[in-house]
């Protein structure tokens, strides 16, 4: 059945949101796709339903060609399974939690690990079950602080999200990787560019964690890659440390009286005029940064952490939150130094001229980590926790050591890939994918076994893999546009061709008519503009707004016996006599082109 722009449940807009930050955003509001409710809420009209069904299909599709099977799950939930695991506290603010009129606990879920499991737990108990893979397309709430970009980044959104389980490591492996293929599948019919990159599994736990990233420069998450072919989140990019390097015979540390330096700029600037080495100058490369950063854990604690690091970076906080998680993160205030008197801001090291290990005497409860450059035998200028002074030729595992290595100081161009590939560039992108090897975490927790062939109660190992179905139909939309509207890959634009009957003369109507009637005969998808009063200049425009890869425009041209193919993407448009048009779009849409 035809659809009429006459009777379509749709209103364009001429004039971009006043909240919108993006391309998508502005161009989904203003052609009528989604409508704002509350920030990060959107609703979605007729246009949006018919795209966002195509790009589920297109998943549903390759799922079951992976042999996932499909289920679906509710959006709220009880407590209990996420208590157990331990992620009813460690989502913190981002969950949203409500009560029924009883009081009992329940929460809008951000994700189901716990559900499937406790499903298969329920329904399965021989190896004979496995393998199995299971997946639904459900919303998902977060209660993002600052949701942006519209259905970018919203509290309300749309996954898919499998689930396999498997008897062996052996297994997950194969059932992981059935699911990485389906997703390549998945984005090149979509038309997504993607680079798949190593990545932290962050809440979700588990061992191997790959992201799939879409290039692009409004991009929230920042990768790297390498030319020899590493690649990975930053998040999860790891330093390659320098070997050790002998300390014997070296001098002894020097204190010396460093006024008005509290920045590693100042400090370098007196190093060089009144401690000048022969070689070359100081750089900031040579002090040893001592950062404070606060941790606020999930039962409200609040710890102090030093985290010595080289004076040329700084702390890359979306690292720290993926060092320190599940624990939120941020800078020391006034307040926490206040409180711990000991820490001379500015001056803060890991030495005192008392010679303690770490210096912190009046402070040893507070954690000492170092970055992993800060190797044994690496000489430093740096703090010598004293109003004003500062200590050079202080030597990492001679004059002091940490609590540990950690993993939050910023990644730059050209630092080396740990792999030995190269130096990295850096790039911005957006996850549209994200497949884990959950391994057995949430299976123990949740008391997830089988009996294998020996008869043995083993617990099962799962995977859990992750498409966002609407943040990837923006960024297809972001990425398919003009200054002039959307423009739509064939595979998931809301109708095939979209027919424009321009003029008053009622012979265009008619012609428009029958072109119709003979596409929906032979099944294509057509939307047709057949408004009676309204100019052809908006009806171009809403033509280009709207997006649909192939327009037929019946107009003028209609008295010389011809109509007009308008292909949307390369602007080209190729007259067609009437008798042929049907004909013509039909193929045109069969050969996906």
């Amino acid at each position: 059945m035809p659809t009429r722009l006459s009777t379509l449940f749709v209103r364009t807009l001429r004039e971009d949101p006043a909240d919108a930050e993006v391309v998508s955003h502005r161009l989904l509001v203003r052609a009528g796709y989604i409508r704002r409710q509350a920030p990060g809420i959107f609703a979605w009209l007729p246009l949006g339903l018919r795209v966002r069904a195509k790009v589920e299909a297109i998943i549903r599709e390759e799922m079951a060609a992976a042999g996932a099977q499909e289920v679906l799950f509710p959006a709220l939930l009880p407590r209990e399974p996420y208590e157990t695991t331990g992620r009813w506290e460690e989502y913190g603010d981002a969950l949203f939690r409500l009560k029924d009129r009883k009081g009992a606990d329940y929460l809008l879920a951000p994700t189901h690990e716990e559900v499937f499991t406790l499903l298969v737990k329920d329904l399965y108990s021989s190896y004979k079950d496995l393998p199995l893979t299971i997946f639904q397309i459900q919303d998902k709430y977060r209660d993002e602080a600052r949701p942006r970009a519209g259905i970018l980044r919203g509290r309300e959104f749309t996954m898919k999200d499998a689930y396999s389980f498997d008897l062996t490591d052996e297994g997950l492996d194969a059932s992981y990787q059935l699911q990485r293929d389906a997703y390549e599948r998945i984005f090149t019919r979509l038309g997504l560019d993607y680079v798949i990159v190593a990545a932290d599994a962050g809440a979700m736990g588990g061992s191997k964690s790959e992201e799939f990233l879409h290039p692009t420069p409004i991009g929230e998450d920042t990768f790297v890659r390498a030319p020899g072919g590493y690649t990975a989140n930053v998040e999860a990019f790891t330093t390659l440390a320098p070997e050790p390097i002998p300390f014997d015979g070296l001098p002894e540390p020097v204190v010396f009286d460093s006024p008005g330096t509290p920045t590693i700029a100042t400090l370098v600037e007196l190093a060089n005029a009144e401690q000048a080495r022969e070689d070359r100058p100081w750089t900031a490369a040579d002090t040893l940064k001592n950062v404070v950063l606060a941790l606020k854990h999930l039962d409200g604690t609040r710890e102090l952490v030093i985290v010595g690091l080289p004076g040329d970076r700084d702390v890359d906080l979306k690292r720290a939150e993926v060092a320190f998680q599940p624990a939120e993160i941020e800078a020391a205030t006034e307040a926490d130094f206040d409180a711990n008197p000991s820490l001379v801001k500015g001056y803060i090291g890991p030495w005192s001229p008392l010679g303690a290990v770490l210096g912190f005497e009046s402070a040893s409860n507070i954690r000492y980590l170092l970055d992993p450059r800060v190797v044994d035998g690496t000489a430093w200028i740096t703090g010598a926790n004293e109003q004003e002074k500062h200590v050079h030729g202080l030597i990492a595992g001679r004059d002091f050591v940490g609590d540990g290595f950690v993993e939050v100081a910023d990644v730059r161009p050209g630092d080396p890939a740990p792999d030995g590939s190269g130096p990295v560039s850096l790039d911005r992108g957006t996850e549209i994918g994200h497949v884990f090897q959950l391994g057995r975490k949430y299976a123990e927790a949740l008391g997830l076994q089988v009996l294998d062939p020996n008869g043995k109660r083993v617990t099962v190992t799962m995977g859990s893999y992750g498409i966002g179905v609407t943040r990837n139909l923006a960024l297809v939309a972001e990425a398919n546009s003009d200054e002039r509207g959307l423009v739509w890959p064939r595979a998931i634009a809301p109708f095939d061709v979209h027919i424009v009957a321009t003029g008053r003369d009622e012979a265009v109507y008619t012609a428009a008519e029958a072109i119709v009637a003979e596409l929906d005969a032979a099944g294509v998808d057509v939307l047709y503009d057949d408004r009676p009063k309204v100019s052809p200049g908006v009806k171009f425009g809403d033509a280009e707004l709207l997006g649909v890869p192939t327009i037929l425009i019946v107009g003028k041209g209609l008295a010389d016996g011809e109509v007009e193919l308008w292909d949307r993407r390369t602007g080209e448009r190729t007259p067609l006599l009437v008798a042929e048009a049907a004909a013509t779009v039909t193929a045109v849409v069969r050969a996906g082109s």
